[in-house]
């Protein structure tokens, strides 16, 4: 079968969800050339040629919108001062800063599955994931351990060991990871998770996975690990920074305790954006009638004024020094009954306008919409990377690359991870590159490339599949006139992927 371009074309000329694309600014491929920041021509951003970015997965891109939330919110500021805490305006969608994060929350609960009380918007995702571990990791004498996948993202890792060393125990005895079964698979199955728990179950205190493992792509089972983790008697949390934005979740439903995420990836907040978090309504209860007889009466937690109940928010005494109106209620600190509870100081109003200007695009499709899209981008960069191969590869006498992403659509996401052959990611990363096609790589031979589906076309998945084999030919031509290595091959400028991966 012959896949063309004009195929692509009428897949995006039936995709009910085109129109997102045009909420986004897709920089173009002289956008990504020039040096500067501001074009150097007189030629407008419709008349150059769009760049194909499929690094959602990375950085997702800007709405056009989140300039306007951005200048409105400076606007409030620089018009209202002060009184732009508590003053809304008639001209704005914006609500005042002192309940930016209640707003934000109410419109992100959808996206994870969950109800407005059961999600903070706050922090980074790093931050959140300490808070929640100072919360649910209780470790005992007997139960110590934690559980967690040994691929996981770095800050995860380090954020257990140093939790586990915070308790003042050894890493290498509390520390469980799961590996691939073989080592030359990628992936775990549900099944070895399963067993793993059931393996450590009696010394275990907590468990942390990846909803979506960000090298493979791979979509764990939250809702299956969850019910076995619980059955076990054990808490578990998830960091669903790949996940988030990407696959339908129902944190809820499935009666996760904890999760966390950031905002850059298919949320389209910009680097370094602000995170999140969901805590499970029955953590976040709090028992008043339990704390006015000096009892804790709510889930432990490392605890901030604007986690505090409103009531007492701008109260400046504690404890014995509260005044007397607030003391005959309650004289210690109070929390927000669910994940806002958990907040520490007032988030930044600054950084929350771009999410609600992500959130405002989300509110155009639902997420089951959104996902079925996905599934079949993904698909479709799938069949292209299988069929569009040179006889000798489809042979597999010089196959280039292998797909390493489970290839049942409901255990991946939009991130399909392709491993190359040896030495040739850096030759086909400075093709991919000069051709305007925007991918992610991971050292030493995988390239992830995400098509999301609030922005890229079936257009976009037909060019990187014809431009990444022109590429991986042309790298293993070199290769293999040049010797062997990736000192071989021309193109050593990263431009400073090696420092941001």
């Amino acid at each position: 079968m012959e896949y063309t371009r004009e195929e692509a074309l009428e897949l995006d000329a039936s995709d009910s969800l085109r129109h997102l694309r045009s909420h986004f600014i897709i920089p173009t491929k002289n956008d990504l050339r020039r040096r500067t920041l501001s074009p150097q021509s007189t030629t407008t951003e419709c008349q150059e040629e769009l760049c194909c970015y499929l690094c959602g997965n990375s950085l997702g891109l800007q709405p056009r919108q989140t300039v306007y939330y951005v200048n409105t919110h400076l606007r409030a500021w620089a018009t209202k001062g002060v009184f732009g805490h508590f003053k809304a305006h008639e001209d704005s969608n914006i609500p005042p800063f002192v309940n930016i994060d209640d707003i934000a929350a109410q419109r992100m609960a959808p996206i994870v599955g969950a109800s407005a009380s059961e999600v903070a918007v706050m922090e980074t995702l790093s931050a959140n994931l300490h808070l929640m571990m100072a919360s649910f990791y209780r470790p005992t004498k007997e139960k110590f351990k934690i559980i967690l996948e040994g691929k996981a993202f770095p800050s995860d890792h380090y954020a257990v060991e140093s939790q586990i060393r915070h308790h003042g125990l050894d890493p290498s005895q509390a520390m469980v990871l799961i590996e691939p079964p073989d080592p030359n698979q990628s992936t775990i199955t549900t099944s070895q998770v399963l067993s793993t728990i059931d393996e450590h179950a009696s010394t275990t205190a907590l468990i942390l996975l990846p909803g979506v493992q960000y090298y493979t792509g791979q979509f764990f089972n939250i809702r299956t690990i969850s019910a076995h983790a619980h059955w076990h008697g054990i808490s578990i949390g998830w960091d669903l920074a790949h996940a988030v934005g990407n696959v339908e979740l129902q944190l809820h439903d499935w009666d996760v305790d904890f999760a966390v995420w950031c905002s850059y990836k298919y949320l389209n907040c910009g680097p370094g954006a602000i995170g999140g978090l969901f805590v499970h309504d029955k953590h976040g209860q709090v028992d008043r009638e339990a704390i006015r007889n000096g009892h804790e009466g709510y889930q432990p937690r490392l605890s901030g004024w604007w986690g505090g109940d409103k009531v007492m928010r701008f109260q400046m005494g504690s404890g014995s020094s509260v005044s007397k109106v607030v003391a005959d209620t309650l004289s210690e600190f109070v929390p927000i009954p669910g994940a806002a509870g958990f907040q520490l100081g007032n988030p930044c109003a600054l950084a929350i306008c771009p999410l609600l200007a992500s959130l405002e695009i989300f509110s155009l499709a639902s997420m089951t919409a959104l996902r079925s899209k996905s599934v079949r981008l993904t698909a479709y960069l799938e069949d292209l990377l299988h069929r569009m191969t040179s006889p000798a590869a489809a042979d597999g006498m010089d196959q280039l690359y292998w797909i390493i992403t489970p290839s049942d659509p409901a255990e991946r996401g939009a991130q399909l991870s392709i491993r190359l052959k040896p030495g040739l990611l850096e030759g086909v990363m400075v093709e991919l590159e000069e051709q305007g096609v925007v991918v992610d790589e991971r050292k030493p031979d995988v390239v992830r490339v995400a098509p999301a589906p609030l922005y890229n076309t079936f257009s976009d998945v037909w060019i990187f599949v014809a431009t990444f084999k022109a590429a991986c030919t042309k790298a293993n031509t070199k290769q293999t006139f040049n010797g062997e290595g990736l000192g071989t091959l021309g193109g050593t400028n990263d431009n400073g992927w090696s420092l941001i991966k």
